[in-house]
């Protein structure tokens, strides 16, 4: 969480994201946590976590 808030500030300081798409942005999360989804963006969020962090350069 706070390695997305870092990389959030640094984005909006560069000016490579507004603040106004980082609300939206922020809004959806919130709004698609709260829904039947959630388990099934988590699980697919997990496995493609899984799958970066068995890759070895």
């Amino acid at each position: 969480m706070l390695l997305l808030l870092v990389l959030a500030v640094i984005f909006l300081r560069t000016g490579g994201l507004k603040i106004t798409h980082a609300l939206v942005c922020a809004l959806l999360g919130f709004f698609l946590a709260g829904t039947s989804m959630a388990p099934t963006i988590h699980n697919g969020v997990a496995a493609t976590a899984d799958v970066v962090s068995s890759l070895r350069p």
